[in-house]
């Protein structure tokens, strides 16, 4: 996750402190002022009730709700209690399945208080993804939403479960998917095989609900609270799994460098929240200091967002730099400028000289953010840098012999402390190939960083590509495409979009005397793979470049795409 943002030209900048540095190598320990906070998030949730229970945690636009804190916190545990008594025990992984409403957040903070393990899942995933999603981390409960934009979730599990329509609710017995037992649908009607969201809560009783709280102190904070699925080049989504102390720690500390403690902010939320962004950067901080969240929609919407910003008078605003780029444009044709003069933080790179911003790095590894902007940073070092290195880390930059190399000097950055996950969900091979027995965790990007504790990104040393916001790894694409009757072999690559960040384009060699259009191969991923993964640009491809040893250069394929030699 890499998010460019813009800062205040009036700002001055402050001196860092608590900065320990190995002179003139590139390894920096940020020394944290303020201790780490020993706490779970439903005891996190708790201890934001107490002092600012009646602030409004959640506006949901769309659906007309509002809930304050205290209501989340009783909603959460009666939700909890149902799922307890629904099956579900400690350390259950429970899939999360749904678009930005209310419902996502409450059972956030219900899987949080039940010691559940809340496995966040895209809403536009489609039949296969969903599958290895559940095989993968022996998901064994799934709430998901009924209807969203092309999605009909109950008829999608039906294709890769077709025992749910004729099981009991919580009796689910699949031969496909074993470890899955419980659908709850967030639905106006109920479905058959499933528990409606509402009867999940109205299995809860005063006892049942009693027992969660009294709970609470048998959940370590240490305990894997979530599952983020992130994919690498291996072509399947790896399972990280992040703590309670990652996510209530990682939170406050980035709520710190947005000065949400300085007084109340309310937070436009365009960013979906099954992402880190939105679970740790969003939610994360917002219930550390008691910030009102608002869903414009449940998907992106730039004009509900505007709306949403207007009505709600918002000071804070999180999205992606595509997000804000449609942000301005819709906001020049509805002249709706004044919206955006008012609010504190605005990530998106010279939008607005008036706003102040902030600019922030991280990965799904990481919790969410290493790097992120100080409060007093000028528009340049907003601009040019990911901000400065976040409390209580070490970061290294190390060269291909894994020796640090000098400050300013380019190499692969390496992250120690509290935010380095758990582990990729029960695959050590993996998990020892990017966190060692040291505890560094290897991010694979390429940055510089210079004496004062300031990252600057130079390139990806992985294939990942970031459309809009999304990341996308080829190898996934590939292994897909590479199904189709015509195809012989395809490689996936991202080319400069200047609205997205990049797009989505496949290189394919096809068999003798056939053809495939753009459009054939987008009906042929339609329905298949999510819809942000399909390509928006086809070329055929006569011979790849490879190096001796066979291997695609990539780097060449991109540059014979955009020169137009793709076909000579």
């Amino acid at each position: 996750m890499f998010v460019k943002v813009c800062t205040s030209f009036l700002a001055v900048k402050q001196p860092i402190k608590s900065l320990r540095k190995q002179s003139g190598l590139s390894y920096l320990h940020k020394v944290g002022q303020e201790p780490l906070k020993p706490l779970t998030l439903g005891l996190l949730l708790e201890q934001t009730v107490q002092n600012h229970g009646e602030n409004l945690a959640v506006i949901s636009r769309h659906q007309g709700k509002r809930m304050t804190y205290l209501q989340v916190l009783q909603q959460a545990d009666r939700l909890a209690a149902g799922l307890i008594k629904s099956g579900h025990q400690k350390g259950d992984r429970v899939g999360l399945w749904a678009p930005n409403m209310l419902e996502w957040y409450i059972t956030n903070m219900a899987c949080a208080r039940a010691g559940l393990i809340m496995v966040a899942i895209n809403p536009s995933y489609r039949p296969r993804e969903i599958e290895y999603c559940i095989k993968k981390v022996g998901i064994k409960g799934i709430i998901c939403g009924h209807k969203f934009k092309n999605q009909d979730y109950y008829e999608l599990l039906k294709m890769i479960s077709p025992e749910l329509s004729n099981s009991e609710p919580g009796k689910l017995k699949c031969k496909n998917l074993p470890s899955l037992k419980n659908v709850v649908t967030i639905a106006d009607e109920s479905l058959r095989g499933t528990y409606n969201y509402n009867d999940i809560l109205d299995l809860a009783d005063e006892e049942s609900v009693k027992l969660i709280k009294s709970n609470q102190d048998s959940i370590k904070i240490d305990d894997p609270y979530n599952i983020q699925f992130t994919s690498g080049t291996t072509g399947h989504p790896k399972a990280v799994v992040i703590s309670h102390f990652q996510l209530t720690n990682n939170g406050f500390f980035v709520g710190q460098r947005n000065e949400l403690d300085k007084k109340h902010q309310t937070i436009c939320v365009q960013v979906p929240l099954f992402h880190a962004f939105g679970i740790v950067i969003t939610i994360g901080a917002s219930v550390n200091n008691a910030s009102t969240l608002v869903l414009p929609s449940p998907e992106y919407n730039p004009n509900k967002n505007l709306d949403a910003l207007r009505d709600e008078r918002c000071t804070v605003i999180h999205g992606t730099p595509t997000m804000y780029v449609d942000l301005v444009n819709v906001q020049k044709k509805k002249e709706r400028k004044k919206y955006l003069q008012k609010l504190q933080f605005l990530e998106v790179p010279l939008l607005a000289t008036s706003v102040q911003g902030n600019s922030v790095y991280g990965m799904s590894e990481t919790t969410a953010v290493a790097f992120q902007s100080m409060p007093n940073d000028d528009e340049n070092t907003s601009v040019t840098t990911v901000g400065h290195l976040q409390e209580h880390l070490e970061a290294k930059v190390v060269d291909d012999n894994d020796r640090i190399v000098p400050l300013g000097t380019p190499g692969e950055l390496c992250i120690r402390g509290y935010i380095s996950m758990l582990e990729y969900w029960e695959d050590q091979e993996k998990t020892k190939e990017i966190l060692g027995s040291d505890k560094w965790l290897r991010t694979g990007d390429q940055v510089v960083l210079d004496e004062n504790g300031y990252c600057r990104i130079v390139g990806r040393l992985k294939e990942m590509i970031i459309r809009g916001g999304e990341n996308i790894f080829p190898k996934e694409i590939e292994d897909f495409l590479n199904t189709h009757p015509n195809i012989i072999e395809t490689h996936v690559i991202g080319l400069p979009n200047e609205r997205l960040g990049e797009e989505v384009c496949a290189c394919v060699r096809v068999k003798e005397n056939c053809t495939l259009t753009l459009e054939e191969l987008r009906s042929f991923c339609q329905g298949q793979i999510a819809s942000f993964k399909i390509p928006s640009a086809l070329e055929i491809i006569e011979s790849f470049p490879v190096t001796t040893s066979g291997k695609i250069q990539k780097f060449k394929l991109i540059e014979k795409v955009l020169s137009g030699k793709s076909k000579k």
